[in-house]
């Protein structure tokens, strides 16, 4: 129904841009036949050339009737008129047509399309989005899966908001006990919803900022403590760009010399406290590097989880902390039932992940699990074979016999992959492991040895919510239109029809910022920077088979289910299917008759 909807839409659209230039010649007083040649790209505005090709108008739909209308002399002669300069030049223009105001025809083709938009979106569009949805960049085949392993921080267990505040907190407090920072940084409390997953810090210039997937940076979105730094600064302190060179940007895990990638939940109090104490510093005129900022924060953080806090706390109060819990039961129930194999991967220790599991799944957890492994180091457990395996007993006490092979009902701690595939035999595509953390959970996996990989993204509820309201569907489908007008008018130089377009400019940088807002006010959606794709888009799609909100989104799907990508048409490809036919897509040269084919 959803498909069908859009479907609807885009076809309603393409059908009705072939009366646009009827509608707008009403209003401008301009005969139908001649707005029909000039939107085909043949007429003359005040001794300038038209050359729109993406949206045909009345005059295609007049011909498709020829049949049935009475053809005068005047049509005949300027038919072949155009025909003879088509055989020469590849492009028929008319000498014959009235000369038109630009300004009033630009006008009346931006009030055709506004209503169009208005009209056309028909109820229930906006709710077209399922957050329980499992999304693919790879085709999957679950019949094919036999065996499924799990993280499980942020992925057999998600954590409520209050943890991050817990841990920016006490990071904080480490800053100044430990690190004798000034105790006014203490009065900066945490900030939620500040930042966002997958943003770059710039360690040497102390700058927060969302990048996107060709590595430009995205204006507007670069921080300096809390405060926004002004486009023209940001281009001055790279060099007249706003371009971040590739080994800048972040090496394979997410870190270059000079910037650092955030990737995982647990990373946004961080990005918070460097960003209260930049602001310390800068609002009091206090002279400090950057870089050494960076390292103490980082320190600060890691203390937090090295000293076992986070742990203390959530086991303490895991109702307060852990939710959805009843979910992973369903789903580990669900998997067991139909014959599955399970195994665990988690840096986490025992004694945490014991009590979280106890919780969450009952004290015979063990019992869904043919392997669990623990302190497990990701990412180098997945890229080196330095570690050997060790056992622990029920206690959580290391023991030293020799690991010859891994047996259900057993805790392991560190141990490397190459040792883990030895001893299973789990290869290649009959594996499906899920992780939060796309470079320390699933690049390794995909990339070097063909499991396929499941990416948790919390976000994506928040994110779908905002994209079911009908005004962030109205602002994109009206941003769309407007992008495509100004793509198809651009050509217009004089004067006043360049004032139009710098008008227009206007309101499509305003409608961005509209539609950014709705995300977050400071740096929009984690997946994408105005039209492009984020670095964190980018890496999503390359690490990840299926992304999806949390691991109880199996639910909704049948365990011989087909997870089929959508073809997404590439920049020289027309849309030739239904799903992709929308406003934005209206700018394609000939759509209408490709619309009217179907």
């Amino acid at each position: 129904m959803a498909c069908q909807k859009i479907g609807t839409l885009g076809l309603e659209l393409c059908r009705k841009s072939r009366r646009t230039t009827a509608l707008s010649a009403a209003a401008s007083k301009i005969p139908a036949f001649a707005c029909g040649s000039l939107a085909s790209g043949g007429l003359t505005l005040h001794g300038e050339k038209s050359s729109e090709a993406g949206v045909s108008l009345d005059k295609k739909v007049n011909s498709s009737a020829s049949h049935a209308a009475p053809v005068t002399h005047r049509h005949q002669t300027v038919k072949k008129r155009g025909e003879e300069l088509l055989s020469r030049s590849g492009r028929a223009y008319s000498s014959t047509a009235p000369q038109v105001n630009p300004k009033t025809y630009l006008w009346a083709r931006y009030n055709e399309m506004k209503r169009l938009v208005h009209d056309l979106i028909p109820p229930g569009v906006c709710n077209l989005l399922n957050p329980a949805t499992i999304y693919a960049n790879n085709e999957v085949h679950l019949d094919e899966v036999d065996i499924y392993g799990f993280d499980y921080d942020y992925t057999l267990a998600l954590y409520s908001n209050a943890l991050d505040a817990m841990i920016y907190n006490k990071a904080r407090d480490f800053l100044i006990e430990h690190y004798k920072y000034p105790q006014e940084i203490g009065k900066y409390d945490y900030i939620p919803n500040f930042a966002a997953r997958g943003l770059h810090y710039d360690i040497q210039k102390g700058l927060l900022m969302k990048i996107d997937a060709f590595h430009y940076i995205q204006m507007g979105t670069v921080y300096r403590g809390f405060k926004p730094v002004p486009d023209e600064e940001v281009m001055q302190l790279y060099g007249g760009t706003n371009h971040v060179p590739l080994h800048q940007v972040s090496g394979f895990y997410g870190k270059g010399p000079k910037m650092k990638q955030y990737m995982d939940v647990f990373s946004i109090p961080e990005m918070t406290l460097l960003a209260a104490a930049n602001d310390f510093f800068i609002s009091n005129d206090i002279e400090y590097d950057p870089v050494h900022l960076y390292r103490d924060v980082s320190e600060a953080v890691g203390m937090v989880h090295i000293k076992g806090f986070m742990y203390k706390w959530i086991m303490q109060d895991l109702e307060k902390y852990i939710l959805r819990g009843d979910e992973t039961y369903a789903v580990l129930h669900r998997l067991v039932n139909h014959g599955k194999k399970l195994f665990l991967i988690t840096n986490s220790p025992f004694s945490f992940v014991d009590k979280g599991m106890k919780y969450m799944v009952g004290k015979d957890w063990r019992d869904f699990f043919d392997v669990v492994i623990v302190q497990a180091d990701k990412p180098h457990f997945f890229n080196d074979c330095v570690k050997p395996f060790r056992r622990l007993d029920s206690n959580g006490d290391l023991q030293w016999d020799k690991i010859k092979s891994l047996e259900k009902g057993q805790i392991y701690k560190q141990g490397n992959l190459y040792d883990f595939l030895r001893l299973t035999g789990w290869r290649g595509s009959r594996v499906l492991y899920f992780g939060d953390h796309l470079y320390s959970d699933l690049a390794d996996l995909m990339l070097r040895h063909g499991w396929r990989t499941g990416a948790i993204v919390p976000e994506l509820e928040v994110e779908t919510r905002v994209v079911n309201t009908e005004q962030y569907a109205q602002s994109l489908t009206w941003l769309q239109a407007l992008t495509g007008l100004l793509e198809r008018l651009q050509m217009h130089k004089d004067p006043e029809s360049k004032k139009v377009l710098e008008d227009w400019l206007k309101e499509r940088e305003e409608l961005r910022a509209v539609t950014k807002n709705l995300f977050n006010p400071q740096f929009g959606s984690i997946f994408r920077t105005c039209h492009n794709p984020t670095y964190f888009s980018r890496r999503l799609c390359r690490f990840s088979d299926l992304y999806m909100a949390s691991i109880s989104c199996l639910l909704n799907y049948d365990l011989s289910y087909t997870f089929y990508p959508r073809r997404t048409p590439l920049q020289h490809e027309a849309p030739l299917w239904m799903d992709q036919l929308c406003t934005g897509c209206m700018k394609t040269p000939f759509l209408e008759e490709m619309a009217h084919i179907r």
